[in-house]
C-alpha cells in the first residue's frame, strides 16, 4: 500500500472509530495493513495522527475552496456546518496534536507549518467577499480562524451546540459590519 491509500485508510478508519487511544498496531490491523508499514511511512503513531490531522484540515481548505462559487452567507453556513461535523470526530486529536505543535515536538514540525498560514489565504478572500477592506482583511481572517476554533473547542468541552451556533452567526455579523 501506498503512503496515501494507508493516509486515507487511517483517516477513514478514525472517522468511523473516533481517535480514542488504539495502538498503533490496532490501527494497523483495522486498516488491513502492519505496524511496521505505518511506522515505515509515518514515524510513530503520532506522526500518523500528525498526517491525519494534516489530512483532514487539508480537505477543509479545499472544501471552502470548492464553495466559493456559493454566495458568502450561504458559503459560510455550509462551511461551518462541515467543520462542526469533522471537529466532532477529529476536534480532540487537532487540539491536543496543536498543542504538541506548541511544545516543538518532532512529530509535529510538517503539522505546525499547516495550522495557521495555510489557511490564512483563503480566509483573506473570503473576508474581502465579504466586503471586509482588502487592507484588514489579514486581520480579520487571522481573528475568524482564532474565534472559530475557540469556539470549536468550546463546542467540543460544553456540547452547547445552541450557544455555540448563537456565538457564531453573532462572529459572521461582526465580519459583515464593514460592508454595511
Amino acid at each position: 500500500m501506498s503512503r496515501d491509500s494507508l493516509l486515507a485508510d487511517a483517516v477513514e478508519h478514525f472517522a468511523k472509530n473516533g481517535i480514542g487511544d488504539a495502538s498503533l498496531r490496532t490501527i494497523a490491523t483495522s486498516i488491513g495493513t502492519s505496524h511496521r508499514m505505518l511506522i515505515y511511512h509515518f514515524g510513530s503513531r503520532e506522526g500518523l495522527l500528525a498526517e491525519v490531522v494534516r489530512t483532514v484540515e487539508q480537505q477543509e481548505r479545499d472544501l471552502l475552496t470548492g464553495l466559493s462559487d456559493l454566495p458568502v452567507e450561504e458559503q459560510n453556513e455550509v462551511f461551518w456546518r462541515r467543520v462542526t461535523e469533522a471537529a466532532l470526530i477529529y476536534g480532540p486529536l487537532f487540539f491536543e496534536l496543536s498543542a504538541h505543535a506548541m511544545q516543538d515536538l518532532p512529530h509535529t514540525e510538517s503539522l505546525k507549518a499547516d495550522l495557521i498560514n495555510v489557511w490564512l489565504p483563503p480566509l483573506i478572500d473570503l473576508c474581502v467577499r465579504a466586503g471586509v477592506p482588502a487592507d484588514q482583511a489579514p486581520t480579520y481572517a487571522r481573528l475568524g480562524l482564532a474565534a472559530s476554533r475557540g469556539l470549536l473547542f468550546d463546542l467540543l468541552l460544553t456540547g452547547d451546540h445552541a450557544s455555540v451556533e448563537e456565538a457564531t452567526a453573532l462572529l459572521y455579523r461582526l465580519f459583515t459590519l464593514p460592508a454595511q
